[in-house]
């Protein structure tokens, strides 16, 4: 027989002089969990997730005595991202077509999709023409001495057809939104001053076939399938002694914009966008003076830089003035063969945190590939660019320090992410965005000589972290 339990009220109990048991507590829910893909100087981890998800805490928990905070601020957005990735080289494509079709998809695959050990890579920078890494210097418009083409007639895209747009529609297969941008190295040589690959300047009679050439060259693209997101006017304009290069100064480049290339777009009805400078940041007056011409300025989407020279700080002033226009770092080398404690710490801090840091919507490394040898180029072209692969005969493939560098943000910073707002704590320079998705990607490096723990605050709830000296950490959450 089941008796009743009769109800005691708590004035009741109040009356006895006795208390009413408290509920016990119950335990702060957790917070949610977080990937950490690690790369480690010692080789350690290379762009590894580590096993085990890391926790937050509850919510209001104290960060661990001592340790530096990152603080993340989703509130705060600053510039959205177009993507992190390479410039691929006519010489990167040639080798990738001379690989086995089953291990250059399988490579391919890897770099540019997203599942698995893919990388994510969703930008690419061309040539338009070849750059330095192609093996022979040519254009789409060559010519016999003394002859010039100001029709373009015998404009042509049978230098690209063998190698690399094959190789582009591969990719597009694997990635169809991958943005690609073209940035010519030079002209047709009866083009310039000095009818030479090498240097010379754009003769003003050829403004405006030179703009049209710009106009081929994008549409042809297009017959082909390839749209070109962007396009920069000149390779390192301030550089006429790489093979092949044109020297272009800033009001150069201001009336060659502003009354031949933007009203050629203009007329064909492009919408590849049109970047200026595509220089080193110690220079920002180049952009500046580009965008100060009243003329140019309409049909300039913003600047690109590298920084073999300057300081990447250097690229606020130019968002400083020109807030409404777009920065993008476009190239940086890492010198053969390669040094990946320095390499991993110094791109980290100045590329991937430094350049995003500073309002670039793209992180590209230049190049993709090379052979064991840095090869090809052209005569007089770049004899120590280490690729972020090195492809050898036998489809033997070696990844290179850029190629962990950039698989810390290209695979979970996609584009149509923004940046958003972290602090910096002494010796763990960082970054941090919100993807489209929702996620939240933190990427930090730790600059201090020994492990060091820290925590992350994201939303009141906090993470204990440690990493080794020297290492670079992506927290995906």
């Amino acid at each position: 027989m089941r008796f009743a339990v009769p109800f005691v009220s708590k004035v009741l109990l109040g009356a006895l002089g006795l208390a009413a048991a408290a509920p016990a507590p119950r335990p702060a829910p957790a917070g949610p969990k977080a990937e950490l893909w690690l790369t480690t100087p010692d080789r350690t981890a290379l762009f590894q997730r580590q096993a085990g998800a890391l926790a937050f805490g509850a919510a209001g928990a104290k960060a661990p005595a001592g340790a530096p905070v990152i603080e993340v601020d989703a509130a705060q957005k600053f510039q959205g991202i177009d993507g992190f990735g390479y410039c691929l080289t006519g010489g990167s494509a040639q080798l990738l077509r001379a690989m086995s079709a089953p291990a250059r998809a399988k490579l391919l695959q890897e770099l540019f999709g997203t599942a698995g050990n893919g990388i994510g890579v969703s930008y690419l920078r061309l040539s338009i023409g070849a750059s330095d890494l192609d093996a022979q210097v040519f254009s789409y418009d060559d010519l016999p001495a003394g002859e010039t083409d100001p029709t373009l007639a015998k404009f042509s895209l049978a230098p690209d057809e063998k190698d690399l747009i094959p190789v582009l529609k591969e990719i597009l297969a694997i990635s169809p939104n991958i943005k690609l941008m073209g940035s010519p190295w030079s002209p047709p040589t009866w083009m310039k001053t000095n009818g030479n690959s090498k240097g010379g300047s754009l003769k003003p009679e050829f403004y405006d076939a030179y703009a049209r050439y710009f106009v081929k060259y994008i549409q042809g693209m297009k017959a082909h399938g390839i749209r070109l997101d962007a396009v920069t006017v000149q390779n390192e304009p301030l550089h006429p002694g790489n093979n092949p290069s044109l020297l272009m100064e800033a009001a150069d480049q201001a009336v060659f914009i502003g009354k031949a290339l933007g009203p050629a777009f203009k007329a064909a009805k492009l919408d590849t966008k049109i970047i200026c400078y595509d220089h080193n940041a110690d220079r920002p007056d180049y952009p500046i003076t580009v965008l100060d011409d009243a003329t140019a300025r309409p049909y300039v989407d913003g600047s690109a830089f590298h920084l073999y020279r300057g300081e990447i700080g250097a690229l606020e002033q130019v968002h400083a003035k020109y807030p409404n226009k777009n920065l993008y770092f476009t190239e940086e080398w890492v010198g053969a063969p390669g040094n990946l404690p320095k390499d991993l710490a110094w791109h980290t801090k100045q590329l991937t945190i430094g350049a995003t840091r500073n309002w670039c919507r793209t992180v590209l490394e230049w190049n993709l590939a090379a052979d064991p040898q840095q090869n090809p180029h052209t005569p007089g072209g770049c004899t120590e660019c280490l690729g972020a692969i090195t492809l050898a005969p036998g489809d033997a493939v070696t990844r290179n320090p850029a190629y962990y560098i950039t698989a810390h943000a290209s695979k979970f910073v996609r584009p149509g992410s923004v940046r958003i707002a972290s602090t910096l704590p002494a010796g763990l320079p960082n970054v941090a965005f919100k993807t489209p998705a929702g996620r939240t990607v933190l990427v930090v490096l730790n600059e201090n000589a020994g492990p060091q723990a820290f925590a992350v605050r994201s939303q009141g709830r906090v993470l204990a972290a440690t990493l080794a000296p020297g290492a670079v950490g992506t927290y995906v959450w």
